[in-house]
């Protein structure tokens, strides 16, 4: 993080997206998205088998690790559980790739035969340590079970696991109070199109020095 920069959570000081909830930003047609998102439950999953699902809470954990002071972390092992059992490709996949629910399952149930054969247990009782350093053998192709078959292990990292989980993540939208997101522009729509200029429907970023100012701003910002 550079210098004089504040932590990701405070970048955008007294800013709650849901805020927004009753106000002209959002129609009925967003806030039944943001139910429907908000409604999902990080402990329930319909797709995954029980040691699947253990194993992909696991692997989601240390992929995006959510910041501790949040009250209600972003269920994305539960989003992506949702997208598997709806079978919701992305319209397109590399041709390397196995479909979306194969893919996923060889990669867990490799997870878990790398980890027997590293250290004896399955992913999920393994150390954080050991956990990373797995999946960063993953991410560089090193990893070797027959459970990977003929699916590229770096590959199904980079244009799988990475993928579904930051989508995960940026879906949710206790989340977009880090980024500043002030959720789908409908109908409201953005004016200031240039660089670098906000409408006063935005969150206001706390850059060095005008963190007051951000707060005060963020402040009116959820009445918009």
């Amino acid at each position: 993080m550079a210098a004089g920069r504040p932590s990701l959570s405070n970048r955008y000081p007294g800013y709650d997206v849901l805020a927004k909830y009753g106000s002209s930003s959002w129609n009925d047609q967003t806030r039944r998205v943001i139910d429907e998102r908000l409604a999902i439950r990080a402990d329930a999953h319909r797709f995954l088998t029980d040691a699947e699902w253990v194993t992909l809470k696991a692997v989601c954990a240390r992929i995006v690790p959510q910041p501790p002071e949040r009250i209600r972390p972003a269920p994305i092992a539960a989003m992506i559980d949702r997208k598997l059992a709806a079978d919701a490709g992305d319209g397109y996949r590399d041709a390397r790739l196995p479909p979306l629910r194969e893919a996923w399952r060889r990669a867990l149930h490799a997870l878990d035969a790398e980890a027997r054969a590293l250290r004896g247990c399955l992913f999920s009782e393994m150390s954080c340590a050991d956990q990373d350093a797995l999946l960063s053998a993953v991410q560089r192709g090193e990893a070797h079970d027959v459970s990977w078959g003929n699916m590229p292990p770096e590959l199904f990292f980079a244009k799988r696991l990475l993928h579904d989980a930051s989508s995960a993540y940026y879906a949710d939208p206790h989340a977009w109070n880090e980024i500043g997101f002030g959720g789908p522009a409908s109908p409201r729509g953005y004016v200031r199109m240039n660089y670098d200029r906000r409408d006063p429907w935005e969150a206001s970023e706390a850059h060095p020095g005008r963190e007051a100012r951000a707060l005060r701003e963020n402040t009116r910002v959820g009445r918009r």
